[in-house]
């Protein structure tokens, strides 16, 4: 899907990455994506004691909110693009089913003979 989906468990993968596990470049960019990165330093802040708990918490709320806010909003962007794309689509098939039926309807037409008839000045002078 657009933005990515990722189902990770959390709780293990932050464990995982606190006993010291070396994530690929990889599955950093998605540890990163999904938090578990910023809650490990958050958490080691907690541990130097440059925060609080609670602190930490709400940074962490709050940049889950952001994040969300931010995947909503690329949803956003792609249904509209997406929707804008569609109706271009229509228009331009439409216009061209009209230049087509005008082309068949133009070609179908009869003729009409064009036919001079002579007019009597001519007949009198021959």
């Amino acid at each position: 899907t657009n933005p990515a989906t990722i189902e990770i468990n959390f709780e293990k993968t932050l464990d995982w990455v606190n006993k010291g596990a070396q994530p690929t470049d990889t599955a950093r960019a998605i540890l990163s994506y999904k938090g578990v990165l910023y809650k490990k330093h958050l958490e080691g802040g907690v541990k130097k004691g440059a925060l609080t708990a609670e602190q930490a918490d709400a940074k962490f709320e709050q940049w889950l909110a952001a994040k969300g806010g931010q995947i909503e909003g690329k949803k956003e962007s792609l249904s509209a693009s997406k929707s804008e794309a569609k109706k271009a689509a229509l228009a331009a098939e439409a216009k061209k089913n009209a230049d087509r039926a005008a082309a068949i309807a133009l070609k179908n037409a009869p003729v009409e003979e064009v036919v001079e008839e002579e007019t009597p000045a001519a007949e009198a002078a021959t």
